[in-house]
């Protein structure tokens, strides 16, 4: 496990470096968010002015079409969500092929692709709705297994977005490549080496243990405006941190694309060394 959590550091500290040449990058996962809630407001919005949600609650049923207006909501988040993850390892994969992308560079890239990136947001939404559905009808031994086929399906998938961006094949075909580069590389060791994640947990542990300490002690203190201002402190550290990580996700997910179709090639940030220590066989 230490060597691990050691592992998933040195190339947390590589995707950072990809990430400071062009902070630019930052702004996509914002972007993301932003076109999210977006979407949200799109659709809250006109089912509140109908009325939609007090019938609900009069009824205790939802209203008729509820399910179809939930699954185009989950295919249209999912792909608010993939257009930008596109943009973002897009621009990581010019940098590390040398270049010096643009915030504009990603964009393009994803609005070339934006066919693909809808047709695999609709395989995502399909399956995660599925999924979903299945895990509130079993028992807690199906719950589990259910939840065991979803971690096989994110690690399916891990490389999707990647492949999407160097390959002109559809979502089928890139969720089938992504597959057989797990399958035929690091295949086990990605569990091991995704804890790029751990080094947020401890991050995020840190900003909610401070945050909170200091916002208790403000209010011993009889200082409700410090505490206000410690909790809205607190909440920007914690979307600052958010988008750090799923800036450095991108960034990572495609590294890893790079190692396990050009194993021994150097690219920015990354160095064969690197890659190959952090990829090594289990042993």
């Amino acid at each position: 496990m230490a060597g691990r959590f050691a592992r998933s550091l040195v190339l947390a500290r590589a995707s950072w470096s990809v990430i400071r040449a062009d902070k630019e990058l930052l702004w996509l996962p914002v972007l993301s968010v932003l076109a999210l809630m977006l979407l949200v407001g799109s659709f809250v919005a006109p089912a509140v002015a109908l009325g939609a949600f007090d019938a609900a609650v009069a009824t205790g049923d939802p209203p008729a079409g509820f399910a179809l207006v939930a699954f185009v909501f989950y295919v249209l988040a999912y792909f608010v969500a993939l257009f930008f993850n596109t943009a973002l390892v897009g621009a990581a994969m010019i940098r590390m092929d040398g270049g010096n992308p643009t915030l504009r560079d990603g964009l393009a890239i994803a609005r070339s692709r934006a066919g693909r990136i809808f047709g695999y947001a609709v395989i995502a939404a399909t399956v995660g709705l599925l999924l979903q559905a299945l895990e509130e009808r079993v028992g807690w031994v199906g719950r589990f297994v259910i939840k065991l086929v979803g971690v096989a399906w994110t690690l399916a998938t891990f490389l999707v977005v990647p492949v999407l961006v160097t390959r002109d094949v559809g979502p089928i075909d890139a969720v089938k490549a992504s597959a057989a580069l797990l399958r035929e590389t690091w295949g086990e060791n990605l569990i091991g080496t995704v804890g790029l994640g751990m080094a947020f947990v401890v991050a995020y542990l840190v900003v909610l243990l401070a945050g909170g300490g200091l916002i208790l002690l403000a209010i011993k203190a009889g200082l409700p405006f410090m505490a206000i201002v410690t909790l809205l402190l607190a909440l920007v550290a914690l979307v600052a941190l958010s988008t750090l990580q799923a800036t450095m996700q991108g960034v990572y997910s495609a590294a890893l694309y790079r190692h396990a179709t050009e194993p021994g090639r150097p690219f920015a940030g990354f160095t064969p060394e690197l890659m190959a220590v952090a990829f090594k066989p289990k042993g």
